[in-house]
């Protein structure tokens, strides 16, 4: 199976050749690399053009103008620029372990989708990171990082573990989620109607819920390192548009990917 890994990104650099260093470096490469530009500056093109220089792998950058918050349409956009059948979404300052890919694609399954789960790194190891630009795993036994059980790589405890996967609203998040390219299509992709942070991820897969789609859980498997920054705090319009999709079973947004399949740039 052929993947597309696409990453979201919003003026930090720094944080990105990092992500992008980790990409390049999987035990199975990604047929290609789509980063997800929400309106970044002249650095953030100049990096992608020296990886693009140097890459064995198709790297494309799918950039549109900085009006705010605009991760859906960044997403939607990046998404249809995709050559291949199954879309894996990680945020631009995730570290990938070098499984990270072949755990998506050995755990994919039709009409399912996978969620996997991170790592946060602390503010102090980040900046270290950063500066260095270099990454090594932090011990288990270190206070470089948070949820620690998540450093464990296992496939056995990753197998117990999905087995009690439910469709649930907890811990959905974009910055480790993969499913086929059909089944976003079936939806209308990520709703435009998110112009602030939160929810946009969780809302998308409800919809996916309401079809039929199932989640799996990765757990123990697909080990990403998140840098540290501070989170925003999702707002109640976005939290009505979530509870809405809930209540009513709704399978289509309307301000989606659809209006972009014929977009040529």
């Amino acid at each position: 199976m052929k993947c597309s890994l696409i990453i979201t990104t919003y003026n930090w650099p720094e944080a990105l050749e990092l992500s992008l260093n980790s990409a390049l470096n999987q035990t199975i490469l990604p047929n290609e690399i789509i980063v997800a530009d929400d309106g970044s500056t002249n650095d953030t093109k100049k990096l992608i053009q020296k990886f693009q220089k140097k890459s064995s792998i198709n790297i494309i950058h799918s950039w549109q103008d900085d009006k705010g918050f605009r991760a859906s349409r960044s997403r939607n956009l990046a998404s249809i620029k995709s050559s291949y059948e199954y879309l894996i979404y990680v945020d631009g300052d995730m570290i990938l372990d070098k499984n990270f890919i072949k755990d998506h694609i050995q755990n994919a399954k039709k009409n399912y989708y996978l969620q996997g789960s991170r790592v946060l790194l602390s503010k102090e190891y980040t900046n270290n990171i950063i500066y260095s630009k270099e990454f090594i795993k932090p011990s288990i036994f270190s206070s470089n990082s948070k949820n620690k059980m998540n450093e464990i790589y296992s496939k056995i405890l990753s197998f117990i573990y999905s087995l009690f996967s439910t469709n649930s609203q907890k811990g959905i998040r974009s910055c480790n989620f993969s499913f086929y390219k059909n089944d976003l299509l079936k939806v209308n992709g990520f709703n435009e109607d998110f112009i602030t942070w939160g929810r946009e991820d969780s809302e998308l897969i409800s919809r996916m819920y309401n079809i039929g789609i199932k989640r799996k859980n990765i757990k123990f498997q697909a080990i990403q390192y998140h840098l540290f920054h501070k989170e925003g705090s999702s707002n109640s319009l976005n939290d009505s548009i979530l509870e809405n999709v809930i209540k009513n079973n709704i399978k289509f947004c309307k301000n989606g990917i659809n209006k972009h399949l014929s977009y040529s740039e």
